[in-house]
């Protein structure tokens, strides 16, 4: 199969610029799984800017959105 990379970064919230796996989920997914983290594409555009990519943050995030 073929990435999509230009159609991936079209929907790619990142906000870090100089990310060179901006467009290539499965490298993304790959690299912050190794760090305990989730890509940018789990958090809100608010959350995402403060770059801070835990998995406890996106729990806090989504339990106050109760």
């Amino acid at each position: 199969m073929e990435c999509r990379i230009e159609r991936n970064k079209k929907i790619c919230n990142c906000s870090y610029e100089p990310c060179e796996k901006k467009g290539i989920c499965c490298e993304c997914l790959h690299y912050h799984r190794k760090r305990g983290e989730l890509p940018a594409c789990y958090f809100t555009p608010e959350v995402e800017a403060t770059y801070d990519r835990s998995i406890k943050r996106f729990i806090s995030m989504y339990q106050g959105k109760k």
